[in-house]
């Protein structure tokens, strides 16, 4: 039996299985333990449940952020906007015409 309240950010480790994940959020009213494994998959746990897991308490792994790290390729055109070089299309000769809305719509 676990006598471990789930707390927001804290790591826990199911001794049963080895798993260590971080509650991500907890909702009394419903009763259900949101939590993420270090490889970022996500579940839920309902207070019955929580309460017969074998917990320990835990430290954040030091590289838990790993799954969520950008690759070298992702990274290259971050925030950049890319603009080309000859920007000039026949799109851009287009001009816009008058909108003819009819009687229903008056302009103000």
């Amino acid at each position: 039996m676990n006598k471990l309240a789930p707390e927001v950010s804290a790591w826990y480790q199911d001794v049963a299985n080895g798993n260590l994940f971080e509650v991500v959020a907890y909702d009394e009213e419903s009763g259900s333990i949101e939590y993420q494994l270090v490889d970022g998959e996500v579940g839920e746990y309902d207070d019955v449940t929580w309460a017969q897991l074998y917990l320990a308490p835990a430290v954040a792994p030091e590289d838990w952020r790993n799954p969520y790290a950008l690759s070298a390729e992702d990274q290259v055109y971050s925030d950049q906007t890319i603009v080309p070089e000859n920007f000039s299309g026949a799109l851009s000769n287009i001009e816009p015409e008058l909108m003819d809305l009819g009687d229903d719509f008056k302009i103000l």
